[in-house]
């Protein structure tokens, strides 16, 4: 193999950003090394990366970047100059990658296996653990290393075989978290510590181990199945194949029986990992009829975090493998973070005044419309929020869903007293037609949110109240990046309010996020520039979210203003915290102040859980919410992360067996746009059409 050399771009951080370096791929010493310039190369490299054990991957966020990972820890982010000149580094770094890793293998005979003494801690000498030689190789993971003799190819894997693999796999796994455990439960200061180096190598190739291990498991899975059907079906789900008698009874190789991983997790968590209702089952539209929802009682307050504190080693140890903008969308955060409730839901929690939403078509004229607009934009942040605590909710996996409904007594709706009578009788003929029903005394409003997407995460949500002719539909991508002491989160993506009655469509956008001190007392911060835009009547918005200033300064402000583009006039200003009170002034002269802490909340209407799809939001996080709120983080991640590999199963499955993904209520517009299947515009059309025909 030939060295390679030339230029690429490298990122060194956020103040210096990209730079132009040269890269020699030292096939011979597995080296990648790097120069200021060409010219340089004599002279010492500014840097190198052994590639044994590296791990080289293209990036999702263009066709030019990639990154190696070396097995150190050290992480090289570069860009080439096209996608042609990215394959080639990538394809000759990954065979150099492959070749000096495989050469350690041979070159290296298996070490006499180790273990870790956490016991006799008075006994430890050095910072480091001290290590003592096993006396078998089973002693760690009780599992066996049989080799079969050279020439000799072993007889291809029965279910049964593969039934003590999983055994064997099971009790692993239950040792592999007691070790964890066992290192977590050290001090965080002294002698032997919780964030000792060793400790944390140990826990990180231990996961690793686990993780391969799986992977591979899957794998001999997928074989077996493709022999004994002769292919795999489109939308097949393959689960974990689980030994019909009790693990304890059937262990192999003389391992002792103190880990019996899979009997000592809940039923329920089993049941997440068994993949026994794949999203492939349940992708056609439902209707939900508000009728069966109920009023949510739920009222799932946020703890303070102050357990902050107890929780800084693990922290500690997140943070140590995170690097200055580095994308979050991967990263498993710590459980005891999470809100509880989904991502889906908190944007529901966004509607919880339809009142306001419902107003914005009563304004009399396009001014009064997006000035209404605006007003109920700004006071939808504070509840969907739910306190200044940073918070996360649970990341949605893909094919989840959220329903729910408002209903609003109509006599609590602010409305124009120079309406049109005839024109909203007109209204209620059409809403009747749309409803099959007859009118009541109240609007409903009705939301459906999707999770259509899982890389990039995308997610999709829909409301309308069909009694006023207006809905909104919009899409979110939400990107988190690491800013060293915070945490920022971009909401790309745009969103659509129609009011079919004036037929008019206003454009807007979502504010960025920031979780702030998030080693002391976490809080968030809203942040960035906001547009509002009806291109029919020629208003729009601009709103600005500010950050506080490093001195001085306030939280949570935001001002805004909206004008007329025809003649650049400023028609309405706002002023004030996005969470407490907000000022609007009026070219009248006339100010208004609303209060947003004493706003009355309408509550939303929910299906009780064991009415809902197993794919519903409030069912299927469940058991991880019942675990936080009786305080039980274990639990909860045992949940948490049981949803989650079986999200990664299926995914994989689905690029082994090139299946598409299907969602179920939204439609992929051209670009990056999701569209409701049956949105409202649409409904309308058609009656308004039926009923010209009819006359």
């Amino acid at each position: 193999m030939e060295n390679i050399c030339g230029y690429l771009m490298k990122y060194t951080n956020l103040v210096t950003g990209w730079q132009y370096r040269f890269f020699v791929l030292n096939n011979d010493a597995g080296l990648l090394e790097y120069f200021v310039n060409e010219q340089s190369r004599h002279l010492k490299p500014r840097g190198t990366l052994q590639l044994a054990g590296a791990v080289i991957s293209p990036s999702d966020e263009d066709s030019h970047t990639f990154t190696v990972n070396a097995a150190s820890g050290e992480q090289y982010k570069l860009r080439a100059t096209d996608a042609k000149e990215r394959q080639h580094w990538v394809s000759r770094l990954q065979i150099c990658t492959q070749h000096h890793t495989e050469a350690i293998g041979k070159n290296n005979p298996p070490l006499k296996s180790r273990s870790f003494s956490l016991a006799s801690q008075g006994s430890i000498n050095s910072p480091g653990l001290q290590r003592r030689p096993s006396q078998n190789a089973v002693s760690f993971f009780n599992v066996g290393h049989h080799r079969l003799p050279a020439g000799k190819r072993g007889p291809i894997l029965q279910p049964d075989h593969l039934v003590d693999v999983r055994e064997m796999m099971s009790q692993a796994e239950g040792q592999q978290r007691d070790l964890i455990r066992s290192i977590e439960c050290l001090p965080v200061s002294g002698h032997l510590t919780s964030l000792d180096q060793d400790l944390l190598m140990l826990k990180a190739t231990s996961m690793a181990t686990m993780n391969c291990l799986n992977d591979c498991f899957h794998i001999l899975q997928l074989q077996h199945a493709s022999q004994q059907k002769g292919s795999l079906p489109a939308g097949t789900t393959i689960s974990w194949l689980e030994p019909k008698i009790s693990l304890s009874n059937h262990f192999k190789n003389g391992a002792a029986q103190n880990f019996p991983a899979e009997i000592n997790k809940p039923a329920s968590v089993r049941e997440e990992q068994s993949n026994a209702e794949p999203c492939q089952l349940t992708r056609e539209p439902e209707e939900i009829n508000p009728d069966e929802e109920l009023e949510d009682l739920c009222d799932d307050k946020e703890d303070d975090l102050g357990g902050v504190e107890e929780q800084r080693s693990v922290i500690l140890h997140l943070l140590s493998q995170l690097k200055l903008g580095m994308d979050l969308t991967r990263v498993v955060l710590p459980t005891f973070i999470l809100e509880k409730r989904s991502l889906l839901e908190m944007y529901a929690d966004f509607m919880s005044h339809p009142d306001l939403f419902i107003a914005i078509t009563n304004g009399a004229t396009p001014e009064e419309r997006m000035i209404r607009f605006v007003e109920y934009y700004l006071t939808s942040f504070h509840e969907g929020r739910k306190g200044a605590i940073a918070k996360k909710p649970y990341n949605p996996i893909i094919g989840e869903t959220f329903h729910c409904s408002w209903r609003m007594p109509k006599s609590e709706v602010a409305t124009d007293g120079g309406s049109n009578i005839s024109a909203h009788s007109e209204q209620i003929a059409l809403s009747k037609d749309l409803e099959g029903q007859a009118e009541s005394d109240y609007y409903t409003v009705k939301f459906v949110a999707e999770q259509v997407s899982h890389h990039p995460p995308v997610s999709g949500f829909y409301a309308e109240c069909v009694e006023r002719k207006m809905c909104v539909n919009a899409h979110v991508w939400t990107k988190s990046k690491f800013l060293g002491m915070s945490i920022g989160v971009t909401m790309v993506g745009e969103g659509l309010l129609s009011l079919l009655e004036h037929e008019e469509e206003y454009t807007f956008s979502l504010p960025c996020a920031y979780a702030r001190s998030i080693l002391t007392v976490p809080w968030v911060e809203l942040g960035g520039k906001v547009n509002i835009n009806c291109a029919k009547t020629g208003y729009s918005a601009s709103i600005n979210f500010h950050t506080k200033p490093f001195y001085g300064g306030k939280l949570h402000r935001v001002t805004g203003e909206v004008k007329q583009n025809a003649t650049n006039t400023v028609v309405c200003r706002v002023q004030g915290e996005w969470n407490s009170v907000l000022e609007f002034t009026y070219s009248n002269g006339e100010t208004k102040y609303v209060d947003l802490t004493k706003l009355s909340v309408t509550r939303k209407r929910v299906r009780p859980i064991e009415k809902q799809g197993p794919f519903e939001s409030r069912r299927l996080w469940q058991h991880v919410t019942e675990s936080l709120r009786d305080g039980d983080i274990d639990k909860a991640t045992e949940h948490k992360r049981a949803l989650e590999e079986r999200q990664r199963n299926e995914e994989r499955l689905r690029a082994e067996t090139e299946t598409p993904w299907c969602t179920k209520y939204f439609i992929k517009e051209q670009g990056d746009g999701w569209v409701y299947h049956k949105p409202l515009w649409r409904a309308v059309s058609a009656v308004q059409t039926q009923q010209m025909d009819a006359n």
